[in-house]
């Protein structure tokens, strides 16, 4: 079982080998040192979901989520296959049984069996990565449960499993917390993240800003950092503002967001807001904006539980030929669709409720990762 605490003495090391690296690089390339992280837009070989079950937190909770999983994978095997991650082999059996049911075809379906805490795969989940021999690598970073505030051992041991079941080099990260939702790349040598959600809130306490952009640098192969501060101050949000949650990357050359007054609802300092919109790409180009509303009005689950806030569209995911948008039953889920579709006009976009879904902290984006075509 990995350890996600830091310790000097691993991440001192992993350093070393970063900056020698990263030293030897072209500076304005994207295919940098170790890794390099395509942007989402790239094709897929598959989609990796890690479905709900009961053991951590109760039937109630699965079955209210559980609709949410058939929905996306019905969606995906159109696109590309998809592996998802099960329990146990009773759960594998309840799975097959509860897609068929549903009428989803199980032909592009593989699982995996693999004790889970819950259901987040973007962030607990491999990050691929094309080494620099174009080898498709997992990246196995630690996960300590977004600073210690949910269960996460069994989370925390899913990269590795990934990587023996595909048989995959592994890059072994794990003194460096990184959750794949605190991350977007546009896939030209640019990152975007909140200091909120990667050194904060008991991620990488021990790493200086500096330091920890050597780290990236080298295994994801990036140059340019867009920062901005999230929240220092603490929030309710469980990921401490995870970025995937209000601004993405689109296309490499697009970045989605929302309008101002929407950022500045979502939590975001005005500071926080300006630098986001002066964002510009590693050719220090500014990038096209593309804004979704929030809801037109607060989330109520389907079972009735009122949220109290507005849900965000900026949390979708992009597969092969469909892009799967959060919907919340609510007037501008037509709208933010219609804006999707202009964004990927050779993808269908799909609405997934994730009313009850979004009660416990998250999206679709949250609970997908791609895993990139081989070179």
């Amino acid at each position: 079982m990995h350890t996600a605490d830091p310790t000097r003495s691993g991440w001192l090391a992993l350093l070393a080998g970063a900056l020698c690296a990263a030293a030897l690089a072209a500076p304005a390339t994207a295919r940098a040192q170790s890794g390099y992280l395509p942007d989402e837009t790239a094709r897929h070989e598959a989609t990796w979901l890690q479905w709900p079950h009961a053991y951590t937190y109760g039937r109630a909770y699965r079955d209210r989520i559980e609709p949410t999983w058939v929905a996306m994978t019905r969606a995906l095997i159109a696109s590309e296959k998809v592996n998802i991650v099960v329990y146990d082999a009773n759960e594998q059996t309840r799975v097959r049984n509860t897609l068929t049911a549903a009428g989803v075809s199980l032909a592009k379906v593989s699982f995996l069996i693999r004790p889970t805490d819950d259901v987040w795969v973007r962030d607990n989940g491999p990050i691929f990565v094309y080494d620099r021999n174009d080898q498709l690598t997992i990246t196995d970073w630690g996960f300590n449960g977004w600073g210690y505030d949910a269960p996460y051992r069994k989370d925390d041991a899913v990269p590795a499993t990934v990587a023996g079941r595909l048989g995959l080099p592994q890059v072994d990260l794990n003194d460096v917390v990184l959750e794949g939702g605190a991350i977007e790349v546009d896939g030209r040598g640019v990152l975007m993240a909140t200091r909120s959600s990667t050194r904060e809130a008991n991620r990488n306490p021990d790493l200086s800003e500096a330091e920890l952009e050597a780290v990236l640098a080298d295994q994801l192969g990036v140059s340019k950092f867009i920062w901005l501060d999230g929240a220092p101050g603490g929030t309710e949000d469980i990921t401490d503002m995870h970025i995937d949650g209000f601004a993405r990357f689109g296309t490499p050359d697009t970045l989605v967001t929302m309008s101002r007054s929407d950022l500045r609802e979502w939590g975001l300092s005005a500071a926080d807001v300006d630098r986001l919109y002066r964002a510009s790409d590693i050719d220090n180009a500014p990038y096209r904006f593309v804004q979704l509303p929030l809801t037109a009005r607060n989330v109520v689950t389907s079972y009735g539980y009122a949220l109290g806030y507005k849900g965000s569209y900026v949390n979708y995911y992009v597969g092969n030929t469909v892009v799967l948008m959060p919907e919340y039953k609510d007037p501008n889920d037509a709208v933010a669709k219609a804006i999707l579709q202009r964004l990927y006009p050779n993808r269908s976009v799909i609405g997934i409720d994730v009313r009850n879904l979004y009660r416990n902290g998250g999206m679709v984006h949250c609970v997908t990762q791609q895993q990139p075509a081989a070179r």
